[in-house]
């Protein structure tokens, strides 16, 4: 059994503030240690499980934040960009059986802890089709392509009952519940940890239960921008189709096609900082 995890670091036991995600500050530097910790939790829970083989997704931010010499050396660990399939590379590898998201969170403009869209900067919000998404939906979908389901997550309440549903057979791990964007109630991060490790187990017992989450034929991604400055940016892309002053669609053939294209466009943003 191979197993993929993939980890962020806004749903860890703990994490309230944007200084804790953020390289150059004392903050960051406790941060990406107790990510690492939650992610060794995961990956000690997919071995007690049966798990032959570990890769590890690090996926925050500039997808290098967890130190690889903390990391259960058991597991492989996938850090670094650009890649294609960002979040969860790794799940192109023959084998793969099972995706879980340890440190999620829930998708822009909502209520959770540090609630946004794979950048916050210039995403406000994102559909594919009539559904609109954050990253698990996403990523899950995503994997999903690769005929792979999510069957493991954790982070705050509002990211779990905005995921349950997409992903009804998995087993949901909830380690702080958000009282608003900088605030919440968190259990210590040694009990976020044992959770996490047992919601593998269970996880991973129950994962022939799991389907993955497919999105069928084309889709019509709508993207809100954060500023009419940042539709401007991304609408020199011929493909994109103005809607509004925030707002451009544009059909992808696959959600791989769809991430990759978001994933240009959130590079892109980045002249406008």
């Amino acid at each position: 059994m191979k197993v993929l995890i993939s980890t962020d670091i806004e749903g860890v036991a703990g994490v309230y503030h944007h200084e804790q995600a953020r390289q150059g500050n004392p903050e960051y530097e406790r941060a990406r240690v107790l990510m690492a910790q939650e992610a060794n939790a995961a990956i000690a829970g997919a071995f007690d499980a049966g798990a032959t083989e570990v890769l590890v997704n690090d996926s925050h931010g500039g997808f290098r934040n967890m130190p690889p010499d903390v990391l259960d050396a058991r597991a492989r660990v996938v850090q670094g960009k650009p890649r294609y399939l960002s979040m969860v590379a790794g799940v192109e590898e023959e084998g793969v059986e099972a995706v879980c998201m340890v440190g999620y969170h829930s998708r822009a403009q909502g209520r959770g802890i540090l609630a946004h869209t794979i950048n916050s900067f210039a995403f406000a919000a994102i559909r594919l089709g009539d559904q609109e998404l954050g990253e698990a939906g996403i990523y899950g979908a995503l994997a999903g392509e690769y005929g792979v389901p999510v069957v493991m997550a954790s982070g705050d309440d509002v990211f779990i009952s905005e995921n349950r549903a997409l992903f009804p057979h998995a087993t949901f791990v909830q380690t702080k519940k958000a009282t608003g964007f900088n605030s919440g109630v968190s259990l210590s991060p040694e009990q976020s940890r044992q959770a996490i490790r047992a919601g593998m187990i269970e996880a991973l017992a129950a994962r022939g239960a799991a389907r993955p989450l497919v999105f069928k034929g084309p889709q019509v991604v709508t993207l809100r921008t954060q500023s009419p400055m940042m539709a401007d940016l991304f609408c020199q892309w011929p493909s994109f189709e103005r809607v509004d002053g925030v707002t451009l669609r544009f059909t992808a053939d696959t959600v791989e096609s769809a991430v990759r294209m978001l994933n240009c466009c959130s590079a892109m943003s980045a002249m406008l900082r």
